[in-house]
């Protein structure tokens, strides 16, 4: 927020509670098509000082394909589900182009409705404007933001050092290292001038990212275990259920589906005693 719509963002403080909401907007019939943002965040101030604002971001690698009246409905759709008029839409570039800067709907007398929304084009931003911000998101954006062929390695260089400075997330700095790395399109000669320019960097990027890449997969594997034997628990619990009581509906079976491993083992245990299918799962 402070990076993209920075006006808007003035005022927000560590004390105010961010809460991303549901991409996906409500429909009224399950068949409707419903439209889906990129991301949707509700502030909230917890001492009531200011009433909750929803940003609404909404990112377009291409620019011909942003479309003003999606956006428009986008907003009108959360200042209805959520009873506000506080909406801020901001739309986000990847590349420079031509664009819509607002919508007016109106007749030859009057206009009834107009639109307009905080846009950030990534390439028409200077990267040596942000080369030492300390907002992680415009360090990761350096290789989005203009800057010459020869000057590559160096944004590529700043925009890991400002993902090792902010970032103290293990998952998240691995997550957005390949940011970095798909953006930044390196060739090898670059690669190796790195090396040079930045040999110790890039000696503690190379140990780190294997590190962090060993415990990612490790910790896979783990959540792999683990998740094959709480389905192969539910099944079992599954069965005993269907042998004792007979045909079960699709809300139990999904109840069921998604219990913890130590709830799972809790219902097992009543199949036996319990006379019900509510009272083994109450």
């Amino acid at each position: 927020m402070r990076f993209f719509a920075a006006d808007e963002a003035a005022d927000v403080d560590e004390e105010v509670r961010i809460v991303p909401i549901r991409q996906e907007q409500l429909k009224e019939r399950l068949g409707n098509r419903f439209r889906e943002l990129d991301v949707p965040l509700l502030l909230e101030w917890p001492d009531g000082r200011r009433a909750a604002i929803l940003f609404a971001f909404e990112e377009e690698s291409e620019t011909s394909r942003f479309s003003i009246h999606r956006l428009a409905h986008y907003c009108l759709d959360l200042a209805e589900l959520f009873q506000t008029e506080r909406v801020v839409p901001v739309a986000i570039f990847l590349r420079k182009g031509e664009r819509p800067e607002s919508l007016t709907l109106g007749g030859d007398r009057y206009q009834f409705l107009t639109f307009r929304h905080l846009a950030c084009a990534l390439k028409g931003l200077n990267w040596k404007h942000w080369r030492d911000s300390d907002n992680i998101v415009a360090r990761l954006n350096l290789p989005n933001m203009d800057h010459r062929p020869n000057e590559r390695v160096d944004v590529y260089a700043l925009a890991l050092r400002g993902l090792m400075q902010f970032e103290p997330d293990p998952e998240k700095q691995l997550k957005y290292l390949d940011f970095v790395e798909i953006y930044s399109h390196l060739n090898d000669d670059e690669r190796d001038q790195y090396q040079r320019d930045y040999p110790d960097e890039a000696r503690t990027m190379q140990s780190y990212s294997a590190r962090i890449r060993q415990e990612g997969e490790q910790a896979g594997q783990k959540i792999g275990q683990q998740t094959g034997i709480q389905i192969g628990e539910a099944n079992i619990l599954l069965l005993l259920l269907e042998q004792k009581f007979g045909k079960i509906s699709d809300a139990v079976r999904q109840r069921v589906q998604q219990a913890d491993p130590d709830t799972l083992l809790r219902w097992s245990g009543r199949v036996l005693t319990e006379d019900s299918i509510d009272a083994v799962l109450r």
